[in-house]
C-alpha cells in the first residue's frame, strides 16, 4: 500500500528524517507517534503531496484514494449535512453531472449517470451522512444547521465525519479524539475497526492507539521504526531495547515508587477493591514500560494548600442549567478530601454544566452550595488557553501570582512543565495548542488548590505530558472531578464514577467497560458500519451482530442481557457497601494503632485502657477479616455475571 525509500525530509532548516524506508501493508491501521516537532504531520502532508522530500521517494498504488481530515474549516452556510456529503468527491461529480445532463436533455447520460449513481449507493448517502453525525455527538436537528452556528470544536468533528465520508483506500487523520467525548471516542473506535482500507493516524491517547492500531511507527531520532502491536506492546518492544542499555534506571524506579506509594494510600481506603487492583495493574505495567518514557522532559506535581476543610464543597437539592432552562435536577452532592471522580455521561447530558455548578458559575439555578472555609478551586477546561495573556510569558504569569516569588523558585517549577531557558520568558502568543495548555495547568498547580475540576485537560497535550498529568493527579492529595475522553488517565486517577443522565447525576457502580457496554445498550440508531466488512472481523462486533442475528434474536439477547443487568445490580450495591465498610475498619484500626504508640499506656496507670484499646482493636481486625471474606465472595458472583454478560 505505501513504500517508503531512503527518505529525507526536512522542515526550516531542521532535518526530520534522513534516508529513511518504510512498508504499509495493504489493511493495516498504523499509529504514528514521536516528540512534539518530530515530523508526524509533515509526514502527512508528505502523503498528499503539500511537501516534497530532499532525497528518496513515497510511492502509493495506482488510483489510490486518499481522505484526510482537515484541521481547520471556514465558517459557511452550507447545512452539517450537506458539508459531510461534500466529502464524498465522485457523489458531488455525478450530481453535477446529471444536473447539466437533465439541463441539456441529454436522455442517454441520464440513464448512464442514474447508473453510475446506483453503482455508489448514492440512495444511501443522506442516511450515511446522519449516522456519522449522529455518532460524533450531533443531533438529529444539527443535521440542518450551517456550519457557521458550530464552534471550533464541533467543526473539527464535523471534519472527521467529511473525512469518514470519503471513500478512500488510505485514510489520513491528525488527532481525531481531541474534541470528541467519551461516547463519540468509543464509536470512533469501532468504525475505524471496521475500516476496510489502511489508516494512518496521529494520536497522542494510548487506549485509543490499543483499540485501533495494529502497528505502531516511531519518529526516534530521525528515522522510522516500525513496531507490530498497538500502542501497549510498542511501549513493551521499546523499552526492552531501552533496558537492555540501563538508560535512565533510576528514574524508572523512582516512577514505580511514586505509583507503589500511590497503591499503597488508595489500599487504605479499600481493600482489593476494584479500583485499588486497576492500580496494582498499572504498577505491574509500569515496571514493565517504564523505560520506554525515561526521556520524558516532563515532572511535576499538584502541591495541595496547606489548609484543607472537610467537607470540602456540597450541594444539597440542586437544580442546574441555563437561563431558565433546567438541565439537572435533584443534585446532592459532597466533595470531601480525597475524593477522585470522575463524571461519565452522552454528550449533552450536562458534565459542563455540573462542573460550572460545582465551581460557583451561574449555572446553579437554586439549591445550597456550601464550600468549606479552606477551598481553593483549580480549574482547567479548553476556553481556560483564551482567557492566558498572550503577551505574557510562562515566567509573568506565575510572577503575577506570587510577586514575591525568587526567579530561581518560579524557574524550576516551569522546568518541570518543560518551560527551560527562554522558552520560560518567551510570549505565549505563538505558542502551540499543547504549549498553552501545559501553562494553564501550570497556572492551576502554582496557585496550590485543594480541588480540581478538570474538563477535558489531555486535549493536546502529547502522551508525556498525559503521562507526567496522570502521575500527578496520583499523587495529588486534596479532590479531583474529571471530564475525560482519555480512559488510561480515567483508569488510573479516579475512585469512582458518577453518571450524568436523563436531569440527574448517581454514583455509577460498574466501569469504564461497563460504561461501554451501557452506551452500546442506550444507542438508538446504529451508524452504519463502512462497505465490504468481513462477517466475523475482529474488531467488528456490531458488524457481526448485524449481518448474523436476526431482529427477533436480538430483542430476546437485549432482554436476557437486561435480565443479568438486573441480577447484577443488588451484588454491585452490596460490592460497594462492603467496601465503603472496609475503609471504616482500616480507619479505626489505622487510629487504633496510633493510639497504642503511646507510650503512657504501657505503663501501670494506663494498663485499663491498654486492655480497652487492644479489646477493639481485636474486634476490629475480626471484623475487618469476616467483611473482606464477604467481598471476596460477592466479587466472585459479580465477576461470574460480568463475565456472562460480556460473553
Amino acid at each position: 500500500m505505501l513504500t517508503i525509500t531512503d527518505l529525507s525530509l526536512q522542515r526550516g532548516g531542521v532535518w526530520l528524517l534522513e534516508s529513511v524506508s518504510l512498508t504499509v501493508q495493504p489493511g493495516q491501521r498504523v499509529a504514528i507517534v514521536g516528540a512534539n516537532g518530530a515530523g508526524k504531520s509533515s509526514l502527512f502532508q508528505l502523503l498528499l503531496g503539500q511537501l516534497a522530500p530532499e532525497q528518496g521517494a513515497v510511492s502509493l498504488p495506482g488510483g489510490c484514494r486518499i481522505a484526510h481530515m482537515a484541521q481547520e474549516v471556514e465558517a459557511t452556510e452550507r447545512s452539517a449535512r450537506d458539508f459531510v456529503l461534500d466529502g464524498d468527491l465522485d457523489l458531488r461529480r455525478l450530481e453535477g453531472e446529471l444536473a447539466r445532463a437533465e439541463a441539456a436533455g441529454d436522455d442517454h447520460a441520464i440513464a448512464r449517470i442514474h447508473g453510475e449513481l446506483d453503482v455508489h449507493e448514492a440512495w444511501s448517502a443522506g442516511r450515511r451522512a446522519e449516522a456519522l453525525l449522529r455518532g460524533l455527538g450531533f443531533s438529529d436537528e444539527d443535521a440542518n444547521r450551517p456550519v457557521s452556528a458550530f464552534s471550533g470544536g464541533w467543526r473539527i468533528r464535523l471534519n472527521l465525519a467529511q473525512a469518514l465520508m470519503r471513500p478512500s483506500d488510505l485514510l489520513l487523520l491528525d488527532e481525531p479524539t481531541n474534541h470528541l467525548d467519551l461516547d463519540a471516542c468509543l464509536w470512533l473506535e469501532n468504525w475505524l475497526r471496521r475500516y476496510p482500507g489502511t489508516l494512518l493516524f496521529i494520536s497522542h491517547d494510548r487506549d485509543f492507539m490499543d483499540r485501533v492500531a495494529t502497528h505502531v511507527v516511531h519518529f526516534d531520532r530521525r528515522n522510522l521504526e516500525l513496531y507490530t502491536g498497538n500502542y501497549s506492546a510498542f511501549e513493551g518492544q521499546r523499552s526492552e531495547r531501552l533496558a537492555q542499555q540501563q538508560a535512565g534506571f533510576e528514574r524508572q524506579q523512582a516512577r514505580i515508587a511514586e505509583i507503589q506509594r500511590f497503591i499503597d494510600r488508595f489500599k487504605a481506603k479499600a481493600t482489593k477493591a476494584r479500583q485499588a487492583q486497576s492500580r496494582v495493574k498499572a504498577l505491574e505495567r509500569m515496571e514493565r514500560i517504564a523505560p520506554a518514557h525515561i526521556d520524558s522532559p516532563f515532572s511535576f506535581e499538584f502541591p495541595v494548600a496547606e489548609k484543607v476543610s472537610n467537607p470540602l464543597l456540597s450541594i444539597r437539592n440542586g437544580k442546574a442549567g441555563h437561563g431558565s432552562t433546567a438541565i439537572l435536577n435533584g443534585i446532592n452532592l459532597t466533595l470531601l478530601p480525597g475524593s477522585r471522580v470522575g463524571l461519565l455521561g452522552p454528550n449533552g447530558a450536562g458534565k459542563s454544566t455540573l462542573m460550572d455548578a460545582l465551581r460557583g458559575e451561574g449555572t446553579l439555578m437554586s439549591g445550597d452550595r456550601t464550600c468549606g472555609e479552606h477551598l481553593a478551586i483549580g480549574y482547567f477546561a479548553q476556553h481556560q488557553l483564551e482567557s492566558l495573556d498572550l503577551d505574557a510569558s510562562p515566567f509573568l504569569h506565575l510572577q503575577r501570582l506570587s510577586p514575591k516569588a525568587s526567579e530561581q523558585s518560579i524557574r524550576n517549577f516551569l522546568g518541570g512543565f518543560d518551560f527551560h531557558g527562554d522558552e520560560a520568558l518567551s510570549a505565549i502568543r505563538s505558542f502551540s495548542g499543547g504549549e498553552k495548555a501545559r501553562v494553564a495547568l501550570a497556572v492551576i498547580a502554582w496557585q496550590r488548590p485543594n480541588l480540581l475540576l478538570l474538563d477535558e485537560p489531555t486535549n493536546h497535550l502529547d502522551l508525556e505530558m498525559r503521562q507526567a498529568l496522570t502521575m500527578a493527579l496520583q499523587n495529588f492529595e486534596g479532590a479531583i472531578v474529571v471530564v475525560s475522553h482519555d480512559r488510561h488517565l480515567l483508569r488510573n486517577t479516579v475512585d469512582e464514577f458518577w453518571l450524568v443522565n436523563d436531569g440527574r447525576v448517581t454514583e455509577y457502580q460498574g466501569d469504564l467497560e461497563d460504561y461501554e457496554r451501557w452506551l452500546a445498550d442506550r444507542r438508538k440508531d446504529e451508524t452504519e458500519a463502512p462497505r465490504r466488512v468481513p462477517v466475523g472481523q475482529e474488531g467488528a462486533p456490531e458488524a457481526a451482530e448485524a449481518v448474523g442475528e436476526s431482529a427477533e434474536d436480538r430483542k430476546a439477547r437485549k432482554r436476557a442481557e437486561a435480565a443479568l443487568r438486573q441480577k447484577l445490580s443488588p451484588y454491585r450495591k452490596k460490592q460497594s457497601a462492603l467496601e465503603k465498610e472496609m475503609n471504616q475498619l482500616q480507619q479505626k484500626l489505622s487510629a487504633l494503632e496510633e493510639q497504642l504508640s503511646d507510650p503512657d499506656l504501657y505503663d501501670d496507670s494506663g494498663k485499663t485502657r491498654l486492655k480497652e484499646l487492644l479489646a477493639e482493636q481485636a474486634t476490629a481486625t475480626a471484623r475487618l477479616e469476616e467483611v473482606e471474606a464477604q467481598w471476596l465472595e460477592v466479587s466472585e458472583e459479580v465477576e461470574s455475571l460480568e463475565a456472562e454478560l460480556a460473553g
